[in-house]
């Protein structure tokens, strides 16, 4: 049938019209996407002026990356431009989060050399869903702290809040540090050491001990390691002596002194570093001076 109405365009004269190729043309038609109007006595296909703007719209659709079956309903008015473009934004933010990912894992591979197995645990790790990430959390402070929080009620929940879950739209350097903490969560060496540490720190609390204060006794030895290696006294002097006398009392050193290196062993101050980076905050203190300070003290009055 010949069209009677505005002047019709054949597929060559809106390829030339609008810049893209015959056959993109062709292919959207028949996807769909672009109605063809009407077609020449060959049965050549032939389009309307209402057909180039068509085309436009078409065009950038596909650059902003979406479907045909998305593009076709748009072109039809089945959903709005605002509709699709609102779905597409999360199926990109979705795609984004995972490129993310991937680029953490493989950063991450690349900077410790890993192995092909040491790989596959890392991306494993890295997508955890948001409950799998919680259960190791939950897992660890079980084993660290169960049986222990009668001394100190709430000292399982402050250190599973102080504990963080990966953020929902993390940095590459972020997925770097929750795989490591993730590792470390489930090391059972690690889990051992920190319960030894826990463990020492409950045993020590009184009726006086303040609330809150689960770890006391490190925080305490800090301030006082801090304060005396600020005021110059040597570790092998008399003056650590009487300091270690005011903060540890009838304590035995040689307990004292395991517990702290235990607490080295258990890589506490990685703990403290990776839940910063996690977080996204500056790392934090790791005291290694002031605990330094402490073992050399001891060390000395044991050896005398």
């Amino acid at each position: 049938m010949i069209h009677d109405g505005p002047e019709l365009l054949t597929i060559g004269q809106l390829a030339r019209r609008t810049g893209l190729p015959v056959r993109t043309i062709r292919y959207w038609s028949d996807a769909g996407a672009l109605p063809v109007v009407d077609r020449s006595e060959g049965n050549y296909r032939l389009y309307d002026a209402e057909s180039v703007a068509r085309l436009e719209l078409i065009r950038t659709l596909r650059d902003l990356g979406l479907g045909l079956d998305d593009v076709r309903a748009v072109v039809a008015g089945e959903i709005t431009v605002a509709q699709v473009a609102a779905r597409h934004v999360s199926a990109l933010d979705a795609q984004i989060q995972s490129l993310k990912v991937t680029r953490a894992v493989l950063a991450t591979v690349a900077k410790r050399g890993s192995t092909a197995q040491e790989m596959t645990l890392m991306n494993k790790l890295a997508r955890l869903s948001a409950a799998e990430r919680a259960r190791i959390i939950d897992e660890f402070t079980a084993e660290v702290f169960g049986g222990l929080d009668t001394t100190d009620p709430d000292i399982r929940t402050r250190l599973r809040f102080g504990i963080p879950d990966l953020p929902d739209d993390p940095t590459a350097g972020q997925v770097d540090a929750w795989v490591e903490l993730a590792e470390l969560l489930q090391d059972p060496e690690f889990r051992g050491a920190m319960r030894k540490v826990i463990e020492f720190n409950a045993a020590g609390r009184t009726a006086e001990t303040p609330a809150g204060s689960s770890l006391w006794f490190m925080s305490r030895l800090v301030h006082f390691a801090g304060e005396t290696r600020r005021r110059g006294v040597a570790p092998d002097s008399e003056g650590a002596r009487e300091v270690l006398g005011e903060l540890l009392g009838d304590a035995d050193r040689a307990a004292v002194l395991a517990l702290i290196r235990s607490a080295s062993a258990a890589r506490v101050s990685r703990l403290r570093e990776l839940i910063a980076q996690v977080q996204g905050m500056e790392t934090a203190p790791d005291y290694r001076e002031e605990f330094s300070w402490v073992v050399a003290a001891l060390e000395d009055e044991l050896s005398r």
